[in-house]
């Protein structure tokens, strides 16, 4: 339920953490008064993207012209040459910075500990870990047997299969029961195309097993380790909606589908058990409306149900004993904890175990043989709160600052009494800590290294509250180097998401160091949209009323200038993905609050996109922004849409960030964005448009080449601000 309890969770979540080690510690301040920017767009002519209208005519009758549709034809030599040329002209337009951006790059990369790992976990026999080395761009994945002190095994190293590709990810990492396989995936699309396959760690040999199709997302093993459970994607829309069994040894062709989800608007997924019993399948997307069933002891049984989808009726399970413990909204907006024989598991044998609380997010459990541990959200922050099964004693651990992130990390063993969390702030880098729930003794397992004399003892997090324009109370997670004048002066960089109940968490950040030791404040707004202040903070900020998230993020900037902690010409927004769409938002109603913008990967054409179900990720998010067939939802989307919204009026300088094979949020999308705003605005500001050829949603696959992307964001607002050093 918690699905930190899966291998590629783990795997996948501390690569995560890997990727984020940067921070410089220079003392270099900004000056008091703005130097002008050192860019000069106006000695270079930018790209003019061709106007071919195109008449689009909604289910109502709506009709709108898009001069650059024609921008979709991926496959249009025209278009990659467009592409091509706005990079050279980025590239022309940034050369003032270019040193900057290398020295950057190189500061950041010098605080990498280059030949790091994590801490190894114990699973069914084995230690496991990840490992880089030094210079090289991609994790390897290791084991031991039974002891640290047991020779390695290297399980895959991801710098043998990105050998002569520009882009390579390794996902989905599961090792068989009996430990003698391994199902792994590689990505060299950057489009989430995923070829599967079988590892046999005997004899670190490839098994010639295919599979029918991409797969799609996590796998499950039957006890036996004879048959692997595994997702795919319809071919167009690459939703995951096939669910099919593998038979070990087999070519693949005739796997069966054991599951299908017919509903455009959902998504299939797979989780195993923590207690490796059970095998569940998920339908739903940003509401989980039902799940199905099955014992890993039985892979040629059916799937059963344990309760039939409703609308609005979220639930999630998992494995205890002779129940199922079952997290839902049923009756309860901030979500209980119900449980249920395993063989009467409907709603109506639903027992309560924790009981709803309105001031109370309950975010996720973790199950344990002798205790249950709960993910609770309050005022904006996480904790952990433990309960012993046997009596009910329970407790909550301490983490002693005033905004932090905290969570469970990888538990694999079921039966252990210690629980592995992760904690971090935006002072204090990532920490994976051993907590004995019965002895309630921490050890700290690790402090992830950040080099070159960091001490967090020179930086100083705030938590701070801003009134949206109609009373509510938008938290905001600060952190700046000690010393930073708080009088107006001090340049901000503020960054939002605010979509699918994601909750922008206040952790450590070593890319960021590289703007405080340079006297910027960082700034976290946890607006409407993410479910910081619980469920009714998500559904608040989504659907007809996705207004709200624009309007928080934009009150929170004026807090922060009222606050004195920056000033308008000093202030820097920054969003990825939806919060891409936040920041294409904000730049039409609020252009004079900011000085510069830099959107990545940027959902900016949302009518558009959302009126096209043969896109990838649109039918699935009906429910997050909603269905243009249905008057209203495209009336209030055609409102808000940056790309219908765009006027002649000035805009912030902006930086706009893309990958031409993301499936996720297409190029065409902030290509046609771009093309549109050097047509319409009036000013003279700096529009640069980066397209990486080779990227993906993410950016590129390698831990150095992701802090070029980083180190370019922040050599462009130093320029603005007049420095190139």
């Amino acid at each position: 339920m918690y699905t930190t309890h899966k291998i590629l969770s783990f795997m996948a979540g501390t690569l995560l953490l890997l990727l984020s080690m940067c921070s410089p510690n220079s003392t270099k301040r900004m000056p008091k008064s703005l130097s002008p920017s050192v860019f000069h767009p106006e000695h270079y002519i930018p790209p003019k993207a061709a106007k071919k209208p195109k008449t689009l005519v909604s289910a109502h009758g709506d009709v709108r012209t898009d001069d650059y549709y024609w921008l979709n034809e991926r496959d249009n030599p025209e278009v990659r040459a467009y592409l091509e040329a706005e990079n050279r002209y980025a590239d022309s337009v940034l050369a003032p910075v270019a040193a900057l951006q290398e020295r950057l790059f190189e500061e950041m990369k010098a605080r990498i500990q280059q030949d790091d790992s994590t801490v190894p976990y114990f699973k069914n026999g084995y230690w496991y870990y990840v490992r880089f080395e030094s210079g090289k761009e991609y994790p390897i994945y290791c084991r031991k047997k039974g002891t640290l002190d047991a020779p390695e095994e290297i399980m895959v190293d991801a710098n043998m299969l990105a050998q002569g590709q520009s882009y390579c990810l390794v996902a989905y990492l599961n090792v068989s029961p009996d430990n003698r396989l391994l199902f792994y995936a590689v990505d060299y699309s950057g489009r989430n195309l995923f070829e599967g396959r079988i590892l046999d760690l005997t004899t670190a040999r490839l098994l010639p097993d295919g599979f029918n199709g991409q797969v799609a997302g996590p796998t499950a093993w039957s006890k036996d380790a004879q048959y692997l459970f595994y997702e795919t994607k319809d071919p167009v829309t690459l939703r995951p909606n096939q669910i099919h069994r593998h038979r070990i040894g087999s070519n693949g062709k005739n796997d069966a589908v054991v599951l299908e989800e017919p509903d455009e608007t959902l998504y299939l997924s797979l989780v195993s058990s923590k207690s490796g019993e059970y095998i569940f399948v998920n339908h739903g997307y940003t509401d989980n409306l039902e799940t199905h069933y099955l014992s890993a002891s039985d892979p040629l049984g059916q799937f059963r149900l344990i309760r039939p989808r409703q609308k609005d009726f979220f639930y999630e399970v998992e494995h205890h004993g002779a129940h199922f413990l079952i997290r839902t909204n049923w009756n309860a907006r901030n979500f209980r904890l119900m449980q249920a024989p395993i063989e009467q598991p409907g709603p109506e044998h639903w027992t309560e175990v924790i009981a709803h609380r309105p001031e109370v997010l309950l975010d996720g459990v973790e199950v344990f043989r002798d205790h249950l541990v709960l993910v609770e959200r309050k005022e904006g922050l996480r904790q952990i709160r433990i309960i012993r099964w046997s009596n009910r004693q329970e407790h909550y651990l301490d983490f002693g600052e005033p905004t932090y992130t905290a969570g469970p990390d990888f538990n694999p063993e079921y039966e252990s009494k210690t629980l592995r969390y992760r904690f971090s702030s935006l002072k204090t880098p990532n920490s994976i800590i051993d907590y004995n729930m019965e002895t309630r003794q921490k050890t700290v397992q690790k402090v992830e290294p950040v080099l070159g004399g960091f001490d967090p003892n020179n930086y100083q997090t705030e938590w701070l509250w801003a009134t949206a324009r109609d009373g509510k109370q938008v938290p905001i997670s600060l952190v700046y180097r000690k010393g930073t004048p708080l009088d107006g002066s001090a340049p901000c960089l503020l960054v939002g998401y605010g979509a699918y109940g994601f909750a922008y968490e206040p952790g450590f950040n070593r890319e960021a160091l590289s703007l405080l030791d340079r006297g910027f404040v960082y700034a976290i707004a946890h607006i409407r949209g993410g479910i910081e202040l619980g469920y009714d903070w998500y559904e608040d900020g989504k659907m007809l009323r996705k207004m709200n998230t624009f309007y928080d993020f934009i009150d929170c900037a004026a807090h922060l200038c009222a606050q004195k902690r920056t000033s308008a010409d000093r202030l820097f927004a920054s969003g990825r993905s939806a919060g891409g769409l936040l920041m294409g938002a904000v730049a039409n109603l609020a252009p004079q609050q900011f000085r510069g913008i830099i959107a990545g990967v940027p959902f900016v054409d949302v009518l558009t996109t959302m009126s096209d179900p043969s896109i990838p990720l649109t039918t699935g998010e009906y429910t997050e922004w909603g269905n243009p067939g249905v008057r209203e939802e495209y009336e209030y989307m055609k409102q808000y849409s940056p790309y219908d919204n765009i006027r002649a009026q000035e805009y912030p300088h902006l930086l706009v960030l893309t990958s031409f094979a993301d499936s996720q949020v297409q190029y065409f999308e902030p290509a046609k964005w771009v093309a549109k705003l050097r047509e319409k605005k009036t000013d003279t500001n700096t529009l640069l448009f980066k397209t990486n050829m080779s990227g993906s949603h993410g950016g590129a696959s390698g831990r150095f080449e992701r802090l070029r992307e980083r180190a370019l964001e922040y050599a462009w607002m130093l320029g603005i601000l007049g420095q190139t050093s």
